[in-house]
């Protein structure tokens, strides 16, 4: 018999806390697919999401107020823009990455690139009390500047050498774009420009500070390829520089510089920056074609709970599915001989047992086989001998004739009992 024992939860509560459980679980998978496991775009590093002294976030911010739309593509796809797309590569690029990049832009559409500047460095959690308030979120300390080597290593048309004087203490000067006035800092990265080369922004003793890549006369891509303008000293358009209002004008200038349409779309890479979402396999699950099977498979794992949920009655307190005791050693070990078929091992012990069970129920303490049947006799005379049956259990081999000859001499015991 079985008896129904009281749930010990609250029906609502279960089904509260499951839902939940669900929910957390999914979302989970959601932000893990999406690569939002908590690390923050604004990590200190030159790019459009960045708000330190080094990031574009205010150069995209000035371009949406505008009325450019402004986006910031984390997917390579978006370097297949069509408008302009404006690219922030690291120290570390790889040079033959960036000339595919380059290339595919040729017939895409109207391109800037800032180069890399400075190493820069992120306030530490802890900061003295003084400091805590002042200091937000995303805001670096500037190390130092640097060049980066990588862009003479690109094919001849884009290749050029570019240099840093680190040792200048006074802002230079610059002039260009009907604008003039001086770098926020002293160190300044400047390049001296070739014949492919029309200056926009110039520096110190003529060097140019951004310039627009032509190529030779008659080429290609002198003739055919969007425009292509390369910043090469990077505080003309970052946070540290539009900190003065009237150095913005010169960032929009550029920006107005290699468009020919109002107001255009305006796409800032962030992929080069390592901030690319990349997919994974939980991304691919929310994606079609992937995306209906997960559906099936929530929907499935929704009816399969609520059936549980819904069952027929409060829980049971079952019997014991293998009784304890003697009885299940026994089950068990002829359960065992029986998957075996090894009947005729069983033959000599039982008859041996036997014996030892009828002599002691005769009160024979020391016997032998005469002695047994003997004994046997005078209580029993009308039965076969004893030896003669426990022969015939050992001579046995089929579960017939074995059961036979166990029922026999069973009868002597059961007799003798009386």
């Amino acid at each position: 018999m079985s008896s129904r024992a009281p749930s010990g939860f609250n029906a609502r509560t279960v089904l509260l806390t499951v839902l939940a459980s669900f929910a957390a679980f999914i979302a989970t998978l959601y932000f893990i697919g999406i690569g939002d496991t908590g690390r923050g775009d604004d990590d200190g590093r030159a790019h459009a999401a960045s708000n330190g002294l080094n990031g574009y976030a205010g150069l995209a911010k000035l371009l949406e107020l505008e009325g450019h739309d402004v986006s910031l593509s984390r997917n390579r796809a978006g370097l297949e823009t069509y408008e302009l797309l404006i690219m922030t590569p690291p120290m570390q690029t790889d040079p033959e990455e960036f000339a595919q990049i380059l290339e595919e832009r040729f017939y895409a559409g109207p391109t800037i690139v800032i180069l890399p500047k400075w190493w820069a460095n992120q306030f530490p959690d802890q900061l003295p009390v003084e400091l805590r308030e002042d200091v937000k979120e995303g805001w670096v300390q500037l190390a130092f500047a640097a060049n980066s080597d990588w862009t003479k290593e690109l094919p001849d048309l884009y290749a050029f050498e570019h240099e840093v004087d680190s040792e200048r203490k006074e802002p230079a000067r610059w002039s260009g774009m009907g604008l003039s006035g001086a770098l926020p800092a002293g160190p300044v990265s400047f390049m001296k420009p070739g014949a492919t080369h029309e200056v926009l922004v110039r520096g110190p003793d003529g060097s140019a500070l951004a310039f627009e890549l032509y190529g030779e006369e008659g080429s290609e891509f002198f003739e055919d390829a969007y425009r292509m303008i390369f910043i090469v000293e990077p505080d003309l358009v970052n946070n540290y520089w539009l900190a003065d209002r009237s150095r913005a004008d010169l960032a929009l200038q550029l920006v107005r510089e290699i468009v020919y349409e109002d107001n255009p779309s305006v796409t800032f890479d962030l992929t080069l920056n390592g901030l690319d979402g990349a997919k994974n396999l939980l991304t691919l699950v929310f994606t079609p074609p992937f995306l209906a099977a997960t559906l099936c498979l929530i929907a499935a794992m929704i009816m399969i709970g609520w059936r549980a949920f819904r069952r027929f009655g409060p829980a049971r307190a079952e019997k014991p599915v293998h009784a304890f005791g003697k009885s299940t050693l026994v089950s068990n070990s002829s359960g065992m001989i029986l998957r075996a078929k090894r009947f005729p091992m069983l033959t000599a012990p039982y008859s041996e047992l036997m014996k030892r069970r009828i002599a002691k129920k005769l009160g024979l303490v020391r016997y032998d086989s005469e002695a047994l049947d003997a004994a046997v006799m005078r209580s029993l005379p009308d039965e076969p001998p004893l030896t003669s049956l426990a022969n015939t259990l050992r001579e046995a081999r089929s579960p017939k004739d074995i059961l036979s000859a166990a029922e026999s001499l069973h009868d002597i015991e059961r007799k003798l009992t009386r």
